[in-house]
């Protein structure tokens, strides 16, 4: 069974980076990053394999010393300097595979980091990357990526670079090989799994950006030439190659799974509160079909999908009074998920496909299956979904459709978009629409512009258009070094219902402005780089113009030499609540007008350290009251088959003048083992103060090959206050169990 946190609030926690270079992230450190300048260098031929290669780690055969290396410079820590380590990395193709091989030489060959030898879990080790915009869109992209160990983790790029999805798989394979030189790699990735467009003469141009990081010194080099004003990771930097003589092939993946399990819950009786255990012994199957249409068109059929082996929600807990927003963590809707993203302002979205498959309580339903097409169609990016689930329950058995349509104008660096949303259950139905443009002005301008609007039969007769309707409009410029700028506008209708979306707010508009001053900083031994920057954000309730939430701050944040960085930030915030709300199970918020303010401290370490934490410390009044709050990261890489990592926020909140008051703790550990890249186990233990709930997952894998795993699943969730009072029903101590074994194959060409 698919376990999702149940009641939830805002953590203040830092995410930890992925890679030197991405920075800290916070809002008063939101990066806008964008192309190069319009100057580009020619297309890169990149050569044909001129003889056999064995993908074993060790790039030495005939063939790899006929391909020319690829020109490298330093982009950290300081950019065009002369790299500490030497770093050849060749780039090739024959008629199937794109292939890659680097010779990553170190004076100091104990000092490689290989943390973790858990499957997709780049751990500050040392790394080999690719990112291949493979349709050459300036938008998307595929990152391929490997250590000294031979881990593999690939993760999908869009929104030129602003977003990340860690949850993506695909086929292909690495290899590599220690000495005392250094370590060395070899990757080949199947046409299959890349996707792309080839043109009459089979030719094929993409976007290709290559890179090495040295975790203990935060060294990075690239291909080609990337200036620290742009992530290294953006498919607008990344440089035209060409392949010519190409096909890509059209595969078709079947993946049948089989499923049994044991689970056991306490249910309440409504009249009673006595409870009594129901058990139930699952037998299941099911498949997914993966099936190309064209090299660049997939098509995804699922029948009745199972989503046991996905990893549980980090518990979360509310210290607002708006709902959180939960990633999408499941496989079937990662591929190129960058086409359904239709973002409003904020968080708000009009499509989340988090919202199919689970009910009111954040509880999952049966999938009975759906199908998903994504691709690109001449100069169209096309995404279609359809998905059918069970009924269960009180939830009623439900339709999820969704279109989405896009295309570039005017340059490689702008587009236009239709998108279409549907939720169809007994006597009830929802629709949403919506038409966005992101237009690249001049330099590193850009104006976003985006429209949607909703139906509802809940909706009364005659409502207007407007008031069922979401504007946003945004100026950007983006850029990581000088000036930096997003201002920004929106609003939001009183019956604005997107059922398949996203929206934390109703009925408002909102105004928001922020900026950075990026300084290098490359005779500093310490600092790589400081930018100072301010916000101000303001949203206003439409139905009596009211100054609903503002935050005003000011910052100075820094990245190091060796991939750490922090922020001081102090804010001003104004509240105005209609509603009282809690905060936790003990203090309530009154409805009124609050201004209040706090100090924000952070500080992290850099990612490659074996042993390392961030702290989020910050202090001040909250609404009438306090509040004193901590968060921290502690991780250590014990070897590379174990990793201990703990969570740990603490919030101290008072209302001394109503004598109220709440302490929350959410605390976590994960243990991540790996006994080989195959054979990988992942317990997540988390305990929530605000739900006296103590939950367990536990994740035991063995990989056989890409897409055929044996899982061992362990979910229990257990009550730690029970009741006290003799006179109550008290409850059992493990409110549910479930202990669930599934089998996938995956019958590959």
């Amino acid at each position: 069974m698919w376990h999702t946190a149940r009641r939830a609030t805002r953590l203040a926690a830092i995410i930890a980076p992925l890679a030197a270079g991405l920075g800290a992230a916070s809002l008063a450190a939101q990066e806008a990053e964008g192309p190069a300048p319009d100057v580009e260098a020619p297309p890169y031929e990149i050569p044909r394999i001129t003889g056999e290669i064995e993908l074993d780690g060790r790039p030495d055969e005939p063939a790899w010393q006929s391909i020319e290396s690829l020109p490298l410079t330093m982009y950290a820590p300081v950019f065009r300097g002369e790299p500490e380590q030497r770093t050849e990395i060749r780039v090739a193709y024959d008629d199937r595979y794109l292939y890659a091989a680097g010779r990553f030489y170190d004076d100091d060959p104990d000092g490689i980091r290989v943390n973790s030898l858990y499957r997709d879990r780049w751990n500050g080790d040392d790394a080999f990357a690719l990112y291949i915009d493979a349709f050459n869109d300036n938008q998307n992209a595929k990152w391929f990526g490997t250590t000294p160990a031979g881990i593999r983790f690939d993760i999908l790029v869009s929104d030129d670079g602003q977003t990340l999805n860690e949850s993506w798989d695909t086929f292909w394979d690495a290899r590599t090989t220690r000495t005392d030189e250094g370590w060395f790699a070899e990757i080949r990735i199947p046409f299959s799994s890349l996707g792309f467009q080839v043109d009459d003469g089979r030719r094929v141009e993409m976007g290709l950006t290559v890179t090495r990081l040295v975790s203990r010194t935060g060294e990075r080099v690239t291909f080609p030439a990337i200036d620290p004003a742009f992530a290294f990771r953006q498919p607008s930097v990344a440089r035209d190659v060409v392949l010519r003589g190409v096909t890509s092939s059209k595969p078709a993946y079947l993946t049948p799974y089989v499923l049994t399990g044991l689970d056991r819950r306490q249910i309440a009786d409504p009249e009673t509160g006595a409870f009594d255990a129901e058990s139930d012994v699952s037998r299941d199957i099911g498949l997914d079909l993966r099936y190309a249409f064209t090299s660049n068109l997939n098509l995804d059929v699922t029948v009745n999908t199972d989503f046991a082996q996905v990893e549980a929600d980090d518990e979360q807990v509310n210290l607002d009074r708006f709902p959180l927003f939960f990633p999408e963590k499941r496989r079937f809707f990662q591929e190129r998920s960058g086409i359904f993203e239709f973002t409003t302002g904020s968080s708000s979205r009009l499509f989340h496909s988090r919202v199919i498959g689970l009910d009111e309580n954040r509880e999952p339903v049966p999938v009975l299956g759906g199908v998903r097409l994504v691709g690109r169609a001449g100069e169209w990016d096309i995404g279609l979904l359809d998905m059918q689930t069970d009924a269960l329950g009180d939830t009623p058995s439900e339709n999820f459709g969704v279109a989405r349509v896009r295309r570039r104008i005017f340059n490689p660096f702008s587009f236009v978009g239709l998108m279409a949303t549907s939720r169809i259950r007994s006597g009830r139905h929802n629709v949403a629409g919506g038409v966005d443009g992101v237009f690249r002005l001049f330099g590193d301008e850009y104006l976003t512009a985006k429209w949607a609007a909703s139906g509802d039969d809940r909706v009364p007769v005659g409502t207007g258009l407007f008031d069922r309707s979401h504007l946003y409009a945004s100026w950007q410029r983006r850029t990581n070094r000088g000036l930096s700028y997003t201002t920004s506008v929106s609003r939001s209708g009183a019956e604005y219902r997107p059922e398949l979306g996203f929206l934390p707010r109703r009925d408002y508009w909102t105004a928001k402005a922020y900026g950075n001053w990026y300084i290098f900083t490359d005779s500093n031994s310490f600092f790589r780089r400081i930018y100072p920057g301010a916000l101000a954000f303001q949203t206003f309730r439409n139905s009596d113009g009211v100054l609903e939430s503002a935050q005003w701050a000011v910052w100075v944040q820094w990245d190091t030499k060796r991939g750490g960085g922090g922020w001081i930030e102090p804010k001003l915030f104004r509240e105005n609540v209609d509603t009282p709300f809690l905060i936790g199970a003990e203090a309530e918020v009154p409805a009124g007008g609050y201004t209040f303010a706090d100090l924000q401290l952070v500080w992290s370490m850099p990612a490659g350290s074996r042993l390392r934490t961030d702290i989020d410390f910050r202090a001040g009044t909250y609404f009438d009251g306090t509040r004193q709050q901590v968060t921290l990261t502690p991780t250590w890489n014990v070897s590379p088959h174990l990793e201990l990592g703990a969570e740990y926020l603490y919030s101290r909140i008072r209302f001394a003048d109503r004598d109220q008051g709440t302490d929350i703790h959410v605390p976590a550990l994960r243990i991540r083992t790996a006994l080989d890249a195959r054979a990988s186990g992942n317990a997540l233990i988390q305990y929530n103060s605000t739900t006296d709930r103590l939950e367990f997952n536990v994740r035991l894998r063995y990989n056989f090959a890409e897409g055929t795993d044996l899982w061992l699943v362990y979910n229990e969730g257990l009550d730690t206050e029970r009741g006290t009072d003799p006179a109550d029903v008290r409850s059992p101590l493990s409110l549910s169990r479930s202990l669930i074994l599934k089998y996938t194959h995956t019958f590959a060409p």
